[in-house]
């Protein structure tokens, strides 16, 4: 992170700057839970966006915006970043591929909400690589502070997440037409069916929108790094992290052994997310179902709200 300016003892700290790179559901959600901490005079926030002028009649007071692309009438992405303290992926796993290694190679902090980027290990490789902080979100599951003492210890032999969720919220492009036909054609009361099963890297090519959640659990469950080695961990979940090559191995390792299932379930009033995490630690069962966004009934609301506690901790305002 940027250093902080210095100020006369009893001066007020100046505001912290917060870039989010990416303004849909979660960016505004995001922007408007953090709206106390700036009419507080906490902090400033700048969204950046490819195309600003799609997103002027949704925007958030008191939230500047900035290009990715190629208006002229604001910042630029590079303008914006070089005046910032903190950036906020909220994306996507392109995006945060495409501009995170970026920001952490010019010594910013990042808070990635798309944590499915980390799935390709040269990307992870480069997000981890500092000298900016890496801050990995919970997103829209937790139970990570158990999880991650267990995974810790070595204590873990087998993860497994399932996600339910109604089907047509499964529905692909590469799918073929029977099987589009045949999640379309199920109904309240039927046996839910399994769409997919097998890794989370695989499970985000395939379903991009869907396991986030799976790379996050496969983050937290990656265990230390050992004493002497090139990571600097310090446990699992939310956290910076700037561990290298280390952090980065111990993370391929975790989504070589995490197990995803996605399942159709017609009978899903919310995403449901199961995990079952079994070792010499113990049995472990957590069972998450959250509440839609109020910005994308097909985002959860979980999401932005671990995103904002996250910058909160990041900017040291809990």
């Amino acid at each position: 992170m940027t250093p902080a300016t210095h100020h006369s003892p009893g001066t007020p700290a100046p505001p912290a700057r917060v870039l989010l790179l990416g303004f849909g559901a979660i960016g505004r959600h995001v922007a408007t839970l953090l709206a106390p901490d700036r009419e507080a005079g906490l902090l400033r926030m700048c969204a950046a966006e490819r195309d600003v002028s799609a997103h002027r009649e949704r925007a958030v007071p008191g939230v500047e915006l900035s290009t990715t692309g190629t208006d002229t009438d604001c910042p630029t992405w590079d303008e914006a970043l070089a005046a910032t303290d903190l950036v906020v992926e909220c994306a996507g796993v392109e995006p945060a591929g495409e501009y995170g290694p970026g920001v952490v190679a010019a010594g910013i902090d990042l808070v990635l909400t798309s944590v499915g980027a980390l799935a390709d290990p040269g990307t992870a490789r480069r997000l981890l690589a500092g000298p900016g902080r890496l801050w990995v979100t919970n997103g829209a599951i937790g139970g990570f502070d158990v999880l991650g003492a267990a995974a810790d210890s070595g204590g873990l032999d087998a993860v497994r997440i399932r996600t339910s969720k109604l089907p047509t919220s499964l529905l692909r492009p590469w799918m073929t037409e029977t099987e589009k036909a045949e999640l379309r054609a199920l109904r309240p009361g039927d046996e839910p069916v399994t769409v997919f099963s097998g890794g989370p890297a695989e499970a985000i090519e395939r379903f991009p929108a869907n396991v986030n959640v799976a790379v996050g659990l496969a983050w937290a469950t990656r265990g230390r790094t050992q004493p002497g080695g090139d990571g600097a961990g310090d446990g699992a979940g939310v956290g910076p992290q700037a561990g290298g090559a280390g952090e980065a191995e111990l993370l391929q390792r975790s989504l070589d052994r995490v197990r995803v299932e996605l399942v159709a379930d017609p009978d899903a009033g919310r995403s449901r997310h199961a995990i079952l995490a079994t070792g010499d630690a113990g049995r472990f069962e957590l069972t998450f179902e959250s509440a839609p966004s109020p910005e994308n009934p097909r985002t959860s609301g979980l999401t932005a709200l671990s995103v904002t506690r996250t910058v909160r901790e990041a900017l040291n305002l809990t």
